[in-house]
């Protein structure tokens, strides 16, 4: 056994020695969802900044700065703007009305202003899609394992999911926000002390903006490439349920302005770090499959103890955004479809049993996904695709329409769907465009939606004058 496989074995079984401790505080659904409400700044931040810089921010990135350079900061950069939003704007409005109302999950808000029927088709639509962002991390995994040990995908897909499932599985979100201090604290000081020795090994950024192999490599605003980012990521990071559903454990609204803005901060600036070695490892090692840029960079051009903390680093953020993805799936499956229209008489003991069933289900749906799904970057746009054009405008009216919207929202979510099911299954996202399915997903759902309201509000009037 190799020294970098040594310390990943040591490291996975501190973090599911922590998951598991943690998990015997967890008693009932309240602490599995929303852990008793009671997470101060520092663990939200902790616990959002985990999940965010996941496989997407890491492996994804760095493969994106490999092909595209400096521009790929807005993949980490969308993703903080709009979570900026999501502190300042949509968190601190969902946290009052769940603290209000008891709410657990974000299906439970959208109920309460839509109806049943809309909560239903949002959790189907988003449990289905959010199993592609799981994928997307079990491939990170997969890759770290196959540079470092040369296990093939599938190895790589299960030991993560196995991992992941374990710990979350028994400590819900109570469980996951402590592992998260640990992986957070990792995954900082892994890449903190890596990228100096990187860039003194390149000879500066000066010297790794000057090795471009074009002019457009050294841009950091590389045209509708950065704008598709933005379209992508930033409705994403405002109302995906699992982050909104984290800040619903907040102990106040300034707990959530705090700590999902200081989140927002770091991810921002976190942005520079995977640009500045996917261009390294382009400088050094051309001719890569995009995704290996980063595992090859660690293991080739570190030494062997600064490459092992950046692998653990790296391994951390797979894992710590995994579990926030199965923490939407779980909830999602127990909380908004099987306690709400499957069995609503079902005893809160039952209802714990069952998110721990739909996390260990999820894993492995998640598995399978990701042995069929060739790049990370690839797995989760599909996933970010469809929360735009799905959740954005419902939530954003949950939280500020004065009138009933149902019917309205109804169609916006209909729309948006479609849209981005039909544009991925006959074009796909081509890198360098704008019209991805992001972006014709959510136009189409925001064009849904006023076409609806101006609609019914004609109707209306036709109605009063008769």
């Amino acid at each position: 056994m190799n020294l970098h496989l040594l310390l990943l074995a040591c490291y996975s079984g501190v973090l599911l020695a922590v998951g598991l401790a943690v998990s015997r505080k967890v008693k009932n659904s309240t602490s599995f969802f929303v852990a008793n409400r009671g997470l101060p700044p520092i663990l939200l931040f902790s616990t959002l900044l985990a999940a965010n810089i996941g496989a997407g921010s890491t492996v994804g990135a760095t493969g994106l700065a490999y092909r595209d350079g400096l521009s790929a900061w807005w993949w980490n950069g969308s993703a903080g703007i709009g979570s900026l939003l999501l502190a300042f704007w949509i968190g601190p409005r969902a946290w009052r009305l769940a603290s209000a109302h008891g709410f657990l999950t974000t299906g439970d808000l959208l109920e309460h202003r839509f109806g049943g029927r809309v909560r239903a088709t949002i959790s189907a639509i988003l449990w289905l899609a959010t199993l592609s962002i799981l994928a997307g991390q079990l491939i990170g995994i997969a890759w770290i394992l196959n540079v470092v040990a040369g296990l093939p995908k599938w190895a790589g897909c299960l030991i993560g999911g196995g991992l992941v499932t374990t710990y979350f599985a028994a400590g819900g979100l109570l469980g996951s926000a402590w592992v998260n201090v640990v992986q957070l604290c990792v995954k900082l000081c892994g890449f903190a002390i890596a990228l100096p020795v990187v860039l003194a090994g390149a000879g500066g950024v000066g010297a790794i903006l000057q090795a471009s192999p074009d002019p457009g490599f050294a841009s950091f605003w590389r045209g509708s490439s950065s704008l598709a980012f933005l379209v992508l990521l930033v409705p994403a990071f405002m109302s995906s349920p699992g982050l909104l559903q984290k800040t619903f454990g907040g102990v106040s609204a300034r707990a959530v302005r705090i700590g999902v803005g200081a989140n927002a901060v770091m991810l921002m600036l976190f942005g520079f770090v995977p640009a500045l070695l996917g261009m390294t490892a382009r400088m050094h090692h051309p001719g890569l499959a995009q995704e290996l840029a980063l595992p090859t960079l660690l293991v080739r051009d570190l030494p062997a103890g600064i490459g092992s903390l950046l692998l653990a680093a790296i391994f951390s953020a797979e894992i710590s955004a995994a579990d926030a993805v199965l923490f939407m799936l779980s909830t999602s499956l127990s909380q908004d479809l099987y306690r709400r229209f499957v069995n609503p008489s079902a005893s809160d003991a039952q209802v714990l049993r069952m998110a721990r069933r739909a996390a260990v289900a999820g894993g492995m749906c998640g598995i399978a996904i990701a042995l069929i799904t060739p790049t990370i970057v690839g797995a989760l746009s599909v996933f970010y695709s469809m929360l735009g054009a799905t959740l954005f405008v419902p939530l954003t009216v949950a939280l500020h329409a004065r009138t009933d919207r149902r019917r309205e929202v109804s169609w916006s979510i209909a729309a948006g769907a479609v849209a981005v099911a039909a544009t991925q299954a006959a074009v796909g996202s081509h890198a360098g465009s704008i019209w991805t399915p992001a972006t014709i997903g959510l136009t189409s759902a925001v064009t849904a939606y006023g076409a609806a309201v101006l609609a019914y509000r004609q109707r209306n009037k036709a109605n009063r004058f008769e």
